[in-house]
């Protein structure tokens, strides 16, 4: 099974170039979490992070009270941590995250992702 690794350049905080904070963007971070068997969950914590994941599980909790952009970083910087399979992910997802890994400067992730064509 081949594993897409994502590595998110930082320095000090996530920049972000092209990626918008919106509603859309939060859903499709969260599909691509979904689609690899991850279950999300929006709950309560004292997370020192804002987000927790269990990795043996599958599981990641993010901070329910985080505005909008707090809960696209979580998951941007969750990205960093997992590893997400290609085979599960759509086509759809796969040109969402090559679109992050463009913002977001993501070394090494076009050679193992292939861009879906039309």
């Amino acid at each position: 099974m081949i594993h897409i690794y994502v590595i998110l350049l930082y320095l000090g905080h996530i920049r972000t170039m092209g990626l918008k904070y919106n509603n859309t963007t939060l859903k499709n971070l969260q599909q691509l979490f979904v689609e690899s068997e991850y279950s999300v969950r929006y709950e309560r914590g004292q997370f020192k992070s804002g987000y927790c994941v269990i990795h043996d599980k599958k599981i990641i909790v993010i901070n329910k009270f985080f505005d909008l952009k707090g809960k696209i970083e979580s998951f941007l910087d969750i990205l960093s941590q997992v590893h997400l399979q290609e085979a599960s992910l759509s086509d759809k997802s796969k040109t969402f995250l090559r679109e992050v890994a463009k913002s977001y400067e993501v070394k090494n992730l076009a050679a193992e992702l292939p861009l879906a064509t039309h």
